[in-house]
């Protein structure tokens, strides 16, 4: 009993409840019930379990009026949200989806597990593991009851995914520690060759109205005969394997052993019959090999049966990768998965240690613990407390400012210098009357372009700017940055005269003026080419992608960046000629075009190309 009682009786409680879950439905929100939930008395217990009985009753409505999935789902959620406010208990959720699911017909359960499915990461949270992860485990084990196994395969197999994603790898329900065989899985078949149906089979089918499938008699053939001929005897040992790749320990007994060989020499026509009896045996003759643990110690095989096996089972490879349809790559794939089937009956035998290696004692950072305390001439004396550090220009550095954090923001921190001061001697150097000589400028030194380039990242525009000029070294491009520098920089630095009568735009035109278009074509393009053409390209971007060497992940890169074709395109043909560097040039471009059979622009950009020459 608890200390406070309710002022109003339970089945009050709930209908408030009820009331105020509907208008949280209606408002997709969980407002309405935390304030139910804190305006009623009592504790918390008894609160929490109210609601969970007000949330299964409005289910339990919906179920009976026929309501969509989508109505049910969003109660579901809504008890979700509920748990993590702390106004129902943990297993709501859980306790729902089982009334769901027992109610629901098959075709409804499919959309009901796809949510299920979805919100693996919220059961697999601190706050639901614990409280569902049995209920989930019987969820899923009843619907593998209903469900079957040669009808709803994919069903069954999206069941068997999700347990493996809730679970974790070491969870003990799921491995089969001893090794156990399923023993119920028994192949029923006639022993008794006069008790068979085989001749008869198509005349009763006809009887009970069943269809007349491919293979079977139609209704001009004789009733009492097969179109296929049937020996039982074939039919009796063929069947009888089942049963040891349903019990393998059979095969270490003398007797079981010879029968299994001579069942072992049946051919079978069928191909995909063939590929899964091929599959089994494989099966079957790694569990004979292995190591395992829980395995009784009179389980051995002799010398011959191993050497037997081994052949064997080269054998089954072969056969398997000579069977239609895509054999060798099915032989290897089983191979494969049966390798790793090893490593995982290992581990078991290794009692299933943890995955996640845990930081032993002895590998725990310790504490360094001092043995002395600092001597005080280290701590400073006198008035001024002065931080001795060792040497007197240590102590002078340390002791320049009492707050570090001060000496941070001090404006006498600031080393960087601006461009007059650092190209000054640079600018100096480069006028023609100063007649200094290439060897001894201080652009050729390395340390000094270094620093200038740093310098000019940071306060240069022109940096950044594209430029079609090629330069060779570095001393050769600092010294072209330089003559910009002088013509902008102002007085007193004089503009430096260079021994050029034209400036460079002068320049770029008269050797533009020079070119034959041929050369112009091996010129890398430009900048305002590509956006040109990145105009005409548009949509069309990814089918020159792959012929301009671009990789899959560079194009799902580009198309992540952006929605814009234009965008789009502009980007693929800068990332080409980030790519080609000097070789990203027109006539390139149109072969890589061509190749991609965009024809048309390729002719574009030919034309373009003879009309700027």
């Amino acid at each position: 009993m608890s200390a406070t009682p309710l002022l109003f009786s339970l089945p009050e409680a709930r209908t408030r409840f009820a009331k105020s879950a509907r208008e949280a439905l209606n408002n997709k929100t969980i407002k309405p019930l935390s304030n139910t939930f804190n305006q009623l008395p009592g504790s918390e217990n008894e609160k929490k379990c109210t609601l969970d009985q007000a949330f299964r009753g409005i289910l339990e409505e919906e179920i009976i009026n026929h309501s969509s999935c989508e109505n049910v789902l969003a109660i579901i959620s809504l008890a979700i949200g509920g748990v993590t406010g702390g106004i129902c208990t943990a297993s709501t959720p859980f306790v729902l989806l089982g009334d769901v699911l027992d109610c629901l017909p098959l075709d409804q359960c499919d959309t009901i597990f796809t949510f299920v499915e979805k919100n693996v990461a919220t059961w697999k949270s601190n706050t639901f593991y614990s409280a569902g992860k049995n209920y989930l485990l019987r969820m899923c084990n009843d619907l593998l009851r209903r469900l079957s196994k040669s009808q709803n395969t994919v069903f069954c197999g999206r069941i068997q995914l999700f347990l493996a994603r809730l679970f974790p790898l070491s969870e003990k329900s799921g491995l089969n520690l001893q090794s156990q065989f399923n023993l119920e899985n028994v192949t029923v078949f006639n022993t008794n060759e006069q008790e068979s149906t085989l001749g008869q089979k198509h005349t009763e089918d006809r009887e009970e109205g069943m269809d007349v499938e491919e293979g079977e008699m139609g209704d001009d053939e004789a009733p009492t005969t097969c179109s296929i001929p049937i020996d039982y005897n074939l039919y009796r040992k063929f069947w009888s394997l089942q049963d040891y790749f349903r019990n393998p320990v059979q095969c270490y007994e003398k007797i079981s052993w010879k029968t299994f060989l001579k069942l072992m020499d049946l051919q079978l026509s069928d191909s995909n019959f063939r590929r899964h009896i091929l599959l089994q045996y494989l099966i079957l003759f790694q569990y004979l090999k292995g190591q395992v643990k829980f395995k009784s110690s009179n389980y051995v095989l002799t010398d011959e049966q191993s050497l037997w096996i081994e052949d064997t089972t080269k054998s089954v490879y072969q056969l398997l990768s000579e069977n239609p349809p895509d054999g060798e790559r099915f032989s290897k794939m089983v191979e494969h998965i049966l390798n790793t089937e090893e490593n995982w009956n290992s581990w078991k035998n290794e009692g299933c240690p943890s995955f996640v290696k845990e930081r032993t004692s002895d590998s725990k950072p310790t504490r360094v613990v001092r043995k002395r305390t600092a001597p005080e001439d280290f701590l400073g004396k006198g008035p001024n407390k002065k931080i001795l550090m060792g040497n007197e220009e240590l102590t002078r550095l340390w002791n320049l400012c009492p707050d570090n954090m001060e000496a941070c923001k001090s404006d006498t921190r600031e080393y960087m210098p601006t461009l007059e001061e650092f190209f000054e001697e640079a600018i100096e150097q480069a006028d023609p009357e100063n007649m200094v000589e290439s060897e001894y400028k201080v652009v050729n030194n390395s340390n000094y372009g270094w620093r200038a380039l740093r310098l000019l990242a940071r306060r240069s525009p022109h940096f950044f700017q594209p430029t079609n000029q090629q330069f060779k070294s570095l001393p050769e491009y600092l010294e072209n940055m330089v003559i910009k520098l002088a013509k902008e920089l102002p007085p007193p630095s004089e503009e430096i005269k260079t021994g050029e009568d034209e400036d460079e735009e002068d320049n770029d035109t008269l050797l533009k003026e020079n070119e034959s278009p041929d050369v112009r074509r091996d010129k890398p393009v430009t900048g305002e080419q590509l956006e040109l053409f990145a105009n005409k390209l548009g949509e069309q971007w990814k089918i020159l992608a792959p012929h301009l060497e671009m990789k899959d992940s560079e194009i799902r890169q580009i198309e992540c960046d952006s929605e814009d074709m234009k965008m789009r395109a502009r980007q693929l043909l800068v990332a080409w000629q980030d790519q080609e560097g000097i070789h990203a040039t027109p006539d390139n471009l149109i072969s890589a075009l061509n190749k991609s059979g965009l024809s048309d622009l390729a002719e574009s950009l030919t034309n373009d190309n003879e009309t700027n020459s």
